[in-house]
């Protein structure tokens, strides 16, 4: 089977599973291409982690990171789902859930006993895995933008009965993950014994 179907050619696209077409300019698109692009990122940062010791709340920097690309699958899959009306066959037939977000936030509350307090922004950088994970953070911020705009469309389209909405803990996790990755961020260059520069303005 060619891995190129000719389909898309004019600029349209289709969700797995459905027979819909969408424009590849569409709020749906935008924000499915974002969440792989990002998903692609956390695989530069997940094998720069792998030869990290440290471990956080039992886990190690590895196993965060793919359980958050595990995560952002399930959030594709509901997003194609939901919008293109599909069925459970998309994928959708997985959620992310309150416990899921929990879950994140004591892995994020773990990492901050150890750092000092914010009194400034600071520079990305120092180890190259901080630095990537600064630009994860960043990419993070930039998909959720795009699923919060997404997210209005399908209220709307929800209230007339057009589609279903898409689920309130999925905006969660996204606006809970960039915050995961800023401490990730910092952690690296605290375990690996690197000060944090401010900007001098």
């Amino acid at each position: 089977m060619a891995l190129y179907t000719r389909k898309g050619d004019k600029g349209d696209t289709g969700a797995f599973g459905c027979k819909q077409r969408f424009s590849k300019n569409s709020a749906l698109t935008e924000a499915l291409g974002s969440l792989d692009e990002i998903n692609s990122l956390l695989g530069i940062c997940k094998i720069k982690a792998r030869d990290l010791r440290f471990m956080i709340y039992d886990l190690s920097l590895f196993e965060i990171i793919e359980q958050v690309q595990q995560n952002l699958f399930i959030i594709q899959a509901n997003l194609a789902g939901l919008l293109a009306k599909a069925s459970a066959k998309a994928g959708a037939d997985k959620k992310i859930t309150q416990e899921k977000i929990i879950d994140m936030e004591k892995i994020i509350d773990n990492i901050e006993k150890e750092l000092m307090p914010i009194k400034s922004f600071f520079l990305p950088g120092g180890m190259e895995l901080s630095a990537y994970l600064d630009y994860a953070r960043a990419t993070i911020r930039q998909t959720e933008r795009r699923v919060v705009a997404l997210s209005d469309l399908s209220a709307e389209a929800s209230a007339k009965a057009e589609t279903q909405k898409i689920d309130d803990e999925i905006i969660a996790y996204l606006n809970r993950l960039s915050s995961l990755f800023y401490v990730l961020a910092r952690f690296v260059n605290l375990k690996s014994k690197i000060k944090e520069t401010p900007p001098t303005y």
